[in-house]
């Protein structure tokens, strides 16, 4: 990516990097926002919203920065990131690293007058709390990157679903995240323009928490949910079993994720009983894959492990196929 940025400041190289990545025009209304195709890049890759132009030119209708939380964090300890080059998967235990969201607030402000507002490509904030935050007094980390945010992002995504943050996917369970979520929608409903708002879940949960999530999403009215997170589950692998082993704690990401978060959003689609958005990601590689994910409900997707095994050239592919 530092290598593309560097590329990119020659003109003729960036107007055949456009021409040869950017995808057909197939715009997408969604709450308001304007996306050029329906392909977006899931959080984790731009944490701190470093190459946001550099991913507009390889033609991403949107790209979701973060995890970001209030103060700046290193992360987990390194080696944190996996391949299961067999399996067309990844391992990650990052651990929220970011540069704290007041920087990357300033670096999304630098951004945004840098483009045509009318065209630049839609960018959501996904935010987190630090690891050091007890679960009790969460809902202030998650309210202060709200509110540092609520001006750069086009609409937000809370993360409660990652395995990496010790505890944090107790706040999945219906009363911790409805502390959460209440808190950012009184905040929001208070602006001249709401950001719109989606939950990000993981793939592991029971049918009984799913229920207990839409329950809560039609309560305190979000736009939409995320599906899914990366899964802790190490079942069906076709590597060897001593390197998954070796590898240890993570979240799995790519192929095999597929079939669990697309059943989930399946699951969520069928059950909703009002309207709301939602995005499909996990085991995305192929424009098959992306019309599965928008047949069981989604309205727009996401890729990350996809990208990294197909390369830059996956958003036109599958836009262009769709």
């Amino acid at each position: 990516m530092n290598s593309l940025k560097t590329i990119c400041k020659i003109p003729i190289i960036r107007k055949w990097l456009r021409r040869r990545f950017q995808p057909v025009n197939k715009e997408v209304k969604v709450l308001g926002l304007r996306f050029h195709n329906p392909v977006g890049l899931g959080a984790g890759f731009d944490k701190n919203a470093r190459y946001l132009s550099e991913l507009e030119m390889l033609g991403f209708g949107f790209v979701e920065i973060g995890t970001v939380t209030p103060e700046p964090q290193r992360g987990n300890d390194k080696p944190r990131l996996f391949r299961l080059a067999q399996d067309k998967a990844l391992i990650n235990r990052m651990g929220f690293n970011n540069e704290g969201v007041k920087k990357i607030a300033v670096r999304l402000r630098s951004w945004q007058t840098d483009r045509n507002n009318s065209r630049r490509m839609v960018v959501g904030g996904n935010i987190g709390k630090n690891k050091q935050t007890p679960n009790e007094k969460a809902h202030e980390d998650y309210e202060i990157c709200f509110r540092e945010l609520a001006d750069c992002v086009d609409y937000f995504v809370v993360n409660v679903s990652s395995p990496n943050t010790p505890g944090l996917r107790e706040l999945q369970e219906k009363d911790a995240l409805r502390n959460i979520l209440s808190r950012l929608q009184f905040i929001n409903q208070r602006r001249a323009v709401p950001v719109p708002l989606f939950l990000k879940i993981a793939p592991d949960l029971s049918e009984s928490q799913l229920t207990d999530i839409l329950a809560l999403s039609d309560e305190v009215s979000l736009d939409g949910l995320v599906i899914s997170n990366t899964t802790v589950s190490r079942e069906g692998l076709l590597s060897r079993a001593d390197k998954v082993q070796s590898i240890g704690s993570g979240g799995l990401s790519g192929a095999p994720l597929f079939n669990t978060s697309t059943a989930v959003l399946k699951y969520i689609h069928q059950h909703k009983k009002k309207q709301f958005v939602l995005i499909g990601s996990g085991g995305i590689f192929q424009s098959a894959d992306a019309k599965e994910k928008i047949e069981a409900g989604a309205q727009l997707i996401q890729v990350w492990t996809g990208f990294i095994y197909e390369g830059p050239g996956i958003v036109k592919k599958i836009s262009d196929d769709l």
